[in-house]
């Protein structure tokens, strides 16, 4: 009886819709994707303010929020700059289409992905998919099972515990850093393009691959003992990236 009762209570939790943050001061972009999003099943909180967001955020957080670079009073920068020392929830920024310098800048604070203004909601909604969906160390592709260990030197990867030590000390990675991470170890000595690297990963067909190139450099900045002389994550000049263990 009560491990029917676990199995009942497990189910519900599982069932539970995924909750979405939307950080976004134009209310009719946060209307339009926020009823998106609710149609897809997701459950939804809208805020105006960068403040009000990460007091929010803190106090119960979401599984992944969608930030417009634009706020007032806080932007979407520095509250992403913020989040991250706390929280490695899952970032996706909303960009207007000539700010590549704050969607780089952005990269680099920690965010996952970015989305540019004016965007198609169903291609929103289908990159909120891919970063909420199973994974990809959790596939039966080839890569890592929920049971792996990978390791290479003093670098550590528990795949069922999203862990990764550098040394015995405990190193913070992002949803999308340790996915990479992950998924190079458990084909290394292979070479990646971006593209392939971007579908596989991050479950896009399509999609700018500067977002690799700075995930690439922030993993190396974090598990490299030299970031500008990388002896893991290695750069094959004119197609990609391979890990050598």
């Amino acid at each position: 009886m009560i491990s029917a009762m676990n199995a009942q209570r497990s189910a519900a939790i599982s069932a539970e819709p995924a909750r979405v943050l939307i950080v976004e001061d134009d209310p009719t972009v946060a209307d339009v994707v926020g009823r998106y999003l609710e149609r897809e099943g997701y459950a939804v909180e809208t805020l105006a303010d960068g403040a009000a967001a990460f007091e929010r955020a803190r106090a119960e957080p979401p599984d992944l929020i969608l930030l417009d670079v634009m706020l007032p009073g806080m932007d979407g920068l520095e509250l992403c700059r913020r989040l991250r020392t706390t929280s490695q929830v899952p970032i996706i920024m909303l960009t207007a289409r000539g700010q590549e310098a704050d969607r780089v800048i952005g990269l680099d604070l920690g965010a996952d992905d970015y989305v540019t203004k004016p965007f198609s909601p169903r291609e929103l909604t289908a990159r909120v998919r891919a970063v909420l969906r199973r994974p990809p160390g959790m596939s039966e592709d080839g890569s890592p099972t929920p049971s792996d260990v990978l390791r290479a030197g003093d670098l550590e990867v528990d795949v069922a515990a999203r862990e990764v030590r550098l040394a015995g000390e405990t190193v913070a990675l992002t949803v999308r850093e340790f996915d990479l991470l992950a998924f190079l170890m458990a084909h290394s000595h292979r070479v990646f393009r971006r593209e392939e690297l971007l579908e596989r990963v991050w479950g896009y067909t399509f999609g700018d691959t500067a977002t690799v190139t700075v995930h690439v450099r922030r993993l190396r900045e974090k598990v490299e003992r030299d970031p500008a002389s990388p002896s893991h994550i290695q750069t094959v000049w004119g197609v990609g990236y391979r890990f050598e263990p």
